[in-house]
Parts: C-alpha cells; sequence; structure tokens
C-alpha cells in the first residue's frame, strides 16, 4: 500500500476521502483554490496546497498545477473523487508517467467510456441490453430526424461526450428533434468540447436505476447491488435509494449480471456504475451509460452492502487482494442531495452560511462541505452535503429519513430541504411507484 495520496477535489468528496484516508493510516493531502481556503477539507488534511484562483480551470482543472502538488509534497497516490478530473484519461496518463498510483479506472477504460455511443456498442457486443438507438454520431439534423423516425418518438437527445444531464432533452415531434439538436450541439461543444450526437428511444414512466461494480485487481468484476436514481431535476440526480423500490428480483439478478458484463468488456478495475433504464411495466432493463468514477450517491451501497467503497479503491490501485470484503447487504439506505438552491426552481443560491445544525441519531449519516460561516461561491456546483439514512427496511429508513430532514438546519441561503420535505410526503416516493417524470409533475402548475 502506498503512504500518501493526493485528493484532487474539494467540497464533501475531499472531506469523504481524506476521512477514510486517515483511518487507513495514510497522509491526506489537499488541493485548493481560493474560494475554498476556508473549508472543512483544507484543514482535515494533513497537508494542504494552494494551487490557483477560484475558477476551476484555473484550479480543479488545472493537470499541471495538480501535479506539480503531488510532486512537492511528495505524494505517492493521486485519487480524483467524481468531476473535474475525475473521468479525463490524458490525466489519468499523466498521474502514471510521473509513477503516481493512479485511484481510479484504467485510462483506456476512461477512454472507451467517455463516449457513450462507443460505450453502449462495446456492451451490446458483450450481450447487455441497450436501448434502442443510433450506432454512429448523428451528424446534422436531417439525419437526426431520419433516425428518429426508425427509432420512434419519444426520442431522446444526448451528447455523446456528455454527462450528467447536460444538454439532453426529449423530443417528441420534428420540430422538437430539430430545437433539441441544436440544443444539445451547442452544450456539448462548449462544456464537453464535443458536438457529436447521440439518440436514443424514450421511454416514458421508466426508472433510472444504478449498478455499482468494482473490478478487482485479478481482473473479476463484482456487483454490489442497485441504487434508484429517478428523483431527478432536470435529469441531474437528487435522491438516490437502495435497493430500489421499482426493480423486482428476477430483474435485479438480470441487471446485475449486466452490469458485471459490462465491466469485463470494457476491462474494468476499482469502483465504477452501471446505469440503466428500467421500464417497470415490462420489468425490462437498458443499458444507458457507464460512469468511470466513484459517484455522489456510493454511500446508500456503503450502508447497505456495509462497504467502504473509497477503501476498496485505494486496495485495489494498490493491487491488494479484496475477495473477503462483501458481507451480505442489509436494510435499506436513502440519500438526500442538501444543495444551496431555490427549492421550487432549483436555481443556485450562493450565500454565506449562519446556521449549520446537523441531525444526530442512529442510522443518520451526514456527508458535509461546508460548515456554519463558510460562504458557498457561484464558482462550483452548489451540493452542500448529502444527507444519508439507513434502515432495517424501507418503511424504517423513510421514517428516520422524514425526522432527519426535519432536523436538519441552515440558515443565511436558500436550500432545497423544503423540496426534500415535499418530495417525502408524496404518496408516490412513499410507496415506491415513482418514475424519473416524479419531480417535473410536482413542479407542474396544476400541482401546485
Amino acid at each position: 500500500m502506498f503512504e500518501s495520496v493526493l485528493v484532487a477535489n474539494r467540497g464533501e468528496i475531499a472531506s469523504r476521502i481524506i476521512h477514510t484516508a486517515r483511518a487507513m493510516g495514510l497522509k491526506a493531502i489537499a488541493v485548493y483554490s481560493q474560494a475554498d481556503a476556508d473549508l472543512p477539507f483544507v484543514s482535515e488534511a494533513d497537508e494542504a496546497i494552494l494551487i490557483g484562483p477560484a475558477e476551476p480551470a484555473r484550479s480543479y482543472l488545472n493537470a499541471p498545477a495538480i501535479i506539480e502538488a503531488a510532486r512537492r509534497t511528495n505524494a505517492q497516490a493521486v485519487h480524483p473523487g467524481y468531476g473535474f478530473l475525475a473521468e479525463n484519461a490524458d490525466f489519468a496518463r499523466q498521474v502514471a508517467a510521473r509513477d503516481l498510483v493512479w485511484v481510479g479506472a484504467p485510462p483506456l477504460a476512461i477512454a472507451r467510456l467517455g463516449d457513450k455511443i462507443n460505450a453502449r456498442n462495446l456492451v451490446k457486443e458483450a450481450g447487455v441490453p441497450v436501448v434502442p438507438g443510433v450506432w454512429e454520431p448523428v451528424p446534422d439534423a436531417d439525419t437526426a430526424v431520419e433516425e428518429a423516425e426508425r427509432i420512434g418518438y419519444p426520442v431522446m437527445v444526448k451528447p455523446a461526450a456528455g454527462g450528467n444531464g447536460i444538454g439532453m432533452s426529449a423530443a417528441h415531434d420534428e420540430a422538437g428533434l430539430r430545437r433539441a439538436y441544436e440544443t444539445a450541439r451547442a452544450r456539448g461543444e462548449r462544456v464537453f468540447g464535443r458536438a457529436d450526437i447521440l439518440l436514443e428511444r424514450f421511454v416514458p414512466h421508466a426508472r433510472h436505476v444504478d449498478v455499482q461494480i468494482l473490478g478487482l485487481p485479478d481482473g473479476t468484476i463484482v456487483a454490489l447491488g442497485d441504487r434508484d436514481c429517478s428523483v431527478q431535476r432536470r435529469h441531474q440526480k437528487l435522491v438516490e435509494e437502495s435497493p430500489s423500490p421499482g426493480v423486482a428480483p428476477e430483474l435485479r439478478e438480470r441487471m446485475l449480471a449486466a452490469a458485471v458484463r459490462a465491466g469485463e468488456a470494457v476491462g474494468y478495475r476499482g469502483a465504477g456504475t452501471v446505469e440503466f433504464l428500467v421500464d417497470p411495466a415490462a420489468q425490462e432493463c437498458h443499458f444507458l451509460e457507464m460512469s468511470a468514477r466513484l459517484q455522489v450517491e456510493h454511500p446508500v451501497t456503503e450502508l447497505v452492502a456495509g462497504v467502504d467503497l473509497v477503501g476498496l479503491q485505494f486496495r485495489i490501485a494498490a493491487g491488494e487482494p479484496v475477495r473477503d470484503a462483501f458481507p451480505d447487504p442489509r436494510g435499506h439506505a436513502i440519500e438526500f442531495r442538501v444543495y444551496a438552491e431555490d427549492p421550487e426552481r432549483f436555481l443556485p443560491s450562493p450565500g454565506r452560511i449562519k446556521v449549520w445544525e446537523e441531525p444526530v441519531g442512529d442510522g443518520i449519516r451526514i456527508d458535509a462541505g461546508y460548515a456554519e460561516g463558510n460562504t458557498v461561491t457561484p464558482h462550483y456546483d452548489p451540493l452542500l452535503a448529502k444527507l444519508c439514512v439507513h434502515g432495517d427496511d424501507r418503511a424504517h429508513a423513510l421514517s428516520r429519513a422524514r425526522a432527519a430532514v426535519d432536523a436538519f438546519r441552515i440558515e443565511g441561503l436558500a436550500t432545497n430541504l423544503p423540496f426534500h420535505a415535499e418530495l417525502l410526503g408524496r404518496p408516490e416516493f412513499a410507496d415506491g411507484s415513482y418514475d424519473t417524470g416524479l419531480v417535473a409533475r410536482m413542479r407542474a402548475p396544476e400541482h401546485r
């Protein structure tokens, strides 16, 4: 095992990685921007290095500055967290070229999965069910219209190199498709540096369900259960739970096996997530994409599976055996992403945190990136914390969730805690029958 790790990220995920590193006796090194100097992760680390101003391009996306920080601190490994450079194959190669241990997916796997079209073609060859769609990038709007007629409306339009729902939208007719195509193309080029477009069939009333996989040093792929990620705003996740209440045991078995085949198809190592679109009526699943990194919602898997995924990432990166590390799953877990945002329109709400009082009690876990007195700036994603609960079953977890959401006090800026309280009062969430359209229905004028 290496003796020190530089965490190339910020906020709650940096704190999360630092916590496990120190628990394992590793020296934890943080990098931070000028805007983040007072955040908890900086003081929690054994050593912290300023790498630049607030702008991500000059700090957390500045690969040379991060690698120089590793050199200055004699770091032996780099953990990228998620976001920023976590799925950047070139950065992973740069880290390895400097004899640093990369705590992430192999660069080749990252490159294979970075293009959604390439990824779906690879896993389809391995026998993984995929959503009907195109097999090559769609070069123009006219071709998109032709493909949509073949696939059948409605269709989902996506930047092929994208993630986090950026640029995605559903089109129900030709006019809508042409608008969605141009929007996705512009967003893809601006955010991801590529304008390639993917078309897939849009499945109404679908669920978004992920499977956590681990690629072990000996090449074995292990599936550690599923997570339902269907509570989304603008195709971005807000609430996740494990296991999914919308997946029957037989479908779960098929989905876990498909996730293992997907991991094998790309030669995966480390922690990754295979994302599926689930048709609850037909009890069918289709591959959407695969994330070559740790995901925001990994705590619900940890709570149910009884593992430390970051610790497993460290052990896999070091080449240590981990086959004895997987106890039987237990209970039910739910994660609520707490954002500094308007709970009605979901717009960012930067400002100073005047009050921060976390709920306490059995089965409650808070992964926080901020504390009382900190300032939330407009430079980064406004995620403040992840409120996670675990119970003996889903009803128990929901009961703990209601109490925890009510007890979590953050003042000085707007947060989406009122939204989570509203969600917990919705019958379709309470009975587990929700789908990816739930938030849009909650915010539709006729339901206000």
